[in-house]
């Protein structure tokens, strides 16, 4: 039913309402609605917080988006975890009413007396709720110059236009037929479902020792803690390791994804459960629950969380096959089907089924994580959770964040939109995308304005430049120049970015042309690096990561996802985009990437100034943060990238100090 001041589509809305847009805490972000009335009379709106115990915050007044559009919106900032919930209050508002028709009657001498008493009339209703130091005194002095009939009618006029009259009015207006809109429920994350650096890497082969005709020997998760500080050194927050549970035998893969292994091939982690254990078990040559205490222990100590994979999959030797054959599918011959995405064949692997005990999958699973958060986890890589019921997914998200609301899940879901979507809706904090197969500048500016825009209040993206599973041909064409533009473009573009391990390598030799798996990949066999080897030789761009990761954590605009805008450039290989935060002192990062990793590419860029906080003829100083050079920026501008010394411009710049323009 509309009220009496129609509210109408109210955004972010997730799901009409029926599910939580989604913050963090400290996030700002805009809401906004339609808000209208009969006739001439002036409207105005504002959005009231309500905390998680439902009480209301101070109400944040709106503003017409665009005049005439009877749009509104206003920023609003939820500052502690939880749900919350926000409405939108319309009302009328007649000191504003007043002010047009005074503007316009007394200067035509229409009604002058009594405008001037319905102006004083209005002025000292309004007084009566302004506080003492917000300006009371000054409204109560125009209420006297309405009135004051020694005056002109002009002078009269303007005692109530005066700007400490109007500030005042501002803070504590008038507001009548005031009409709420329903609540809508907001879900307050924690910071790091929003903003972070992940470094995924394989225990068993930090350490790793294979050496030509002897059998090769694993690292264990004590020789990967050792890696440790070289990762936060990085600036990453987040380390993330593969399945380190015991690995089956039973059509156990060989190298390069082989059907014949040989006896000492180590197999996928991904093909999870052997007479050791299941997903509640350590594999024996990665060491013991103690040692996984220690590696988390590392980690804190250096700043950082650890991430664990959780797939729910089986190898044929998984306890639960013995356990609960009614888990799996069974084919007309009795035998177990394993996971297939044709052409793809995943022999070594059992999906699990879920229709004929979804109960006792969820117990399982709510079990299984539980058992690693006490050992420290609180973020979960979930891998192809697009193959399981949205429900289940549901389900037991809900259930763990009832009492642990602070833990995270990653959706590894790289498939349809539709699900991609409804996944994160349901629960999942973060979601995998397909910035790895965006690439051309139109493909990203139509995906990140998607990612950054209505999207944004449920989805999360993290960007990965890599995975153990794609190694896309653009870094296999490009050398070290792509490599350098991926990482620029994923830590600029996205809160959340991420990289496997050996992309500061720029590893790129695929398994075969048009593949894109690595050759040699680390999912079959150890892959131990000589760290030392490459720093000395030249052949790391851990320095650029470092420092990505640097700025990351120094710019507020880096570390959120809603306000991206794209600017203009002449040519196709060169991307230009912003990142801007709002309030009295923004922080403003401005990126310029060529995405050619062949040539040199030149260009005139023009910016969009208002994005920027910033008039048309401004110009400011810009501060390269991956050089230190600093140039004078305005409208228009000339840039030129060289992929071998100079990928690009990540700059910074304060729209409070140009040169030359009004200041803002």
């Amino acid at each position: 039913m509309i009220g009496r001041i129609p509210v109408l589509d109210i955004r972010p809305l997730v799901a009409c309402g029926r599910r939580p847009a989604k913050a963090v805490a400290g996030e700002s972000f805009e809401v906004s609605a339609t808000v209208f009335r009969e006739g001439h009379d002036a409207v105005a709106a504002n959005v009231v917080l309500l905390d998680p115990t439902g009480r209301p915050g101070p109400w944040t007044p709106m503003r017409e988006l665009a005049p005439g559009t009877d749009r509104w919106g206003a920023r609003v900032t939820p500052d502690a975890e939880g749900l919350w919930s926000f409405l939108v209050e319309a009302w009328s508002d007649p000191v504003a009413t007043w002010r047009h028709h005074a503007e316009v009657k007394i200067p035509a001498g229409i009604d002058t007396a009594l405008v001037l008493a319905e102006g004083a009339a209005l002025h000292e209703r309004a007084a009566v709720d302004i506080p003492k130091r917000a300006g009371r005194e000054a409204v109560l002095r125009a209420v006297d110059a309405l009135r004051d009939e020694d005056l002109g009618a002009a002078a009269r006029l303007a005692a109530a236009l005066t700007p400490e009259v109007v500030a005042a009015l501002d803070r504590h207006p008038l507001r009548e037929l005031v009409t709420a809109s329903r609540p809508v429920p907001l879900l307050v994350e924690r910071p790091r479902a929003l903003f972070g650096s992940w470094y995924e890497l394989f225990p068993r082969s930090e350490g790793a020792r294979v050496t030509p005709g002897e059998p090769p020997v694993s690292g264990t998760l004590r020789t990967a803690a050792e890696r440790l500080p070289a990762v936060a050194a990085m600036g990453f927050d987040v380390v993330y390791l593969p399945p380190i549970h015991p690995i089956g035998t039973a059509y156990r893969k060989g190298p390069d994804n082989t059907l014949t292994p040989g006896p000492h091939d180590v197999g996928s982690p991904w093909a999870i459960g052997s007479p050791d254990g299941g997903h509640d078990a350590i594999h024996p040559d990665l060491g013991t629950f103690e040692d996984f205490d220690h590696f988390v222990s590392a980690a804190r100590a250096l700043r950082m969380e650890v991430a664990l994979d959780f797939a729910l999959q089986c190898s044929p030797d998984h306890p639960w096959v013995r356990e609960h054959p009614s888990w799996f599918h069974h084919r007309a011959d009795g035998s177990i089907a394993f996971a297939e995405n044709p052409p793809k064949k995943y022999q070594d692997i059992y999906p699990v089924a879920f229709d004929a005990d979804m109960n006792g999958v969820v117990r399982e699973t709510l079990r299984i994580l539980r058992l690693w958060m006490d050992h420290g986890v609180r973020i979960f890589r979930v891998d192809n959770p697009h193959t399981k019921p949205v429900v289940f997914w549901e389900r037991v998200i809900a259930e763990i964040n009832r009492r642990d609301p602070d833990v995270i899940f990653l959706a590894e879901a790289f498939t349809r939109p539709a699900m991609m979507r409804t996944l994160a809706q349901i629960g999942f904090q973060q979601s995998y995308t397909y910035f790895t197969w965006r690439n051309g500048k139109q493909e990203l500016t139509d995906y990140l304005t998607e990612l950054s825009g209505e999207t944004a209040a449920y989805m999360r993206p993290n960007f990965f430049v890599n995975t153990p599973d794609i190694l896309h041909a653009y870094l296999q064409n490009g050398g070290r120049p792509a490599f350098e533009a991926r990482a620029v473009l994923a830590a600029t573009l996205s809160p959340t970015w991420g990289v496997y391990a050996g992309y500061e390598l720029c590893e790129n030799i695929p398994a075969r042309p048009g593949s894109e798996e690595y050759l040699h990949s680390e999912k079959y066999e150890l892959r131990p690096r000589d760290w030392a080897a490459a720093e000395r030789e030249g052949r790391t761009i851990a320095p650029l990561i470092t420092e990505l990761n640097r700025i990351r954590r120094r710019h507020p605009a880096l570390r959120q996802l809603r306000d991206l805008h794209f600017h203009h450039a002449d040519n196709d290989a060169v991307i230009v985009y912003s990142k801007r935060t709002h309030g009295d002192d923004p922080d403003v990062v401005l990126t310029v990437v060529n995405l050619d990793p062949h040539h040199t590419q030149e260009a005139t860029v023009s910016l969009r100034m208002p994005e920027l906080g910033l008039d048309g003829h401004d110009s400011v100083p810009v501060r390269d943060e991956l050089t230190g050079e600093t140039y004078h920026w305005g409208r228009d501008n000339y840039v030129r990238l060289d992929p071998g010394h100079r990928p690009a411009h990540v700059f910074t710049l304060r729209p409070s100090s140009p040169i030359g323009g009004s200041p803002k």
